[in-house]
């Protein structure tokens, strides 16, 4: 029986736009069968855990967002796959592990995993977006994030970055200083220094570094 004789139907553009959206920002590379294969994305590893899981599920939540009223909705099911196990081997390669011991560190105890975070209201987790809630109810828009999440920070957030002593420029938890580097206006930078790249992915004026980051930063200048 035909149902849509003379209708419309709207649907996910799976071997266009989200194969693209894939491939380019280096979620997945392609084997020889054809098949994909999740990959860590290596520009995302100087970000903290928050963050990475934050820029994954603003990617998703658009994407699903967006393709909402699609008919095939239920095939961005292999792309939400893609995506998570992604992230977390991005997780694994920032914190030099495997993935199987990355998924046992974030376990929640109840068969899902997310990363914990302490907020105004006391100690909460992050998990990974699920695309079936990412569903938007309403009426669907065309915002898709593009990774470059803002990030509102408490008034004590530099405090307890560098309480935690990692370098978020190498990633060292070694260093026996660490410091702060600090510019005056985001758009003066070029974007051709690590550090400099660092900064504008993050959003941030500050950068908790090492000292012997701090040092190869300042001499560079």
């Amino acid at each position: 029986m035909r149902t849509l004789n003379g209708g419309v139907e709207l649907l996910v553009p799976l071997n266009d736009k989200i194969r693209q959206f894939i491939f380019t920002k280096g979620v997945a590379i392609q084997k020889e069968d054809g098949s994909m294969f999740p990959v860590h994305r290596k520009y995302l590893i100087g970000l903290t855990d928050l963050e990475i899981v934050s820029v994954y599920n603003a990617e998703l939540r658009g994407i699903c967002n967006y393709y909402g009223m699609a008919s095939n909705f239920c095939k961005l099911h292999y792309f939400s796959y893609l995506m998570e196990y992604s992230c977390l081997k991005t997780l694994a390669s920032k914190h030099k592990t495997s993935l199987s011991k990355t998924i046992d560190r974030f376990n929640d105890g109840r068969g899902k995993w997310g990363i914990p975070y302490e907020s105004k209201l006391g100690s909460k987790r992050r998990y990974f977006a699920n695309y079936a809630d990412c569903k938007g109810k309403g009426s669907a828009t065309d915002y898709i994030s593009n990774a470059a999440v803002v990030y509102g920070y408490a008034v004590n957030t530099l405090e307890n970055r560098l309480k935690a002593k990692v370098c978020e420029l190498c990633g060292t938890t070694e260093s026996d200083h660490y410091e702060v580097h600090h510019i005056n206006k985001l758009k003066n930078l070029k974007g051709k220094e690590r550090w400099e790249i660092a900064m504008i992915a993050k959003r941030r004026k500050t950068l908790v570094v090492c000292r012997d980051c701090h040092r190869s930063i300042i001499h560079k200048k």
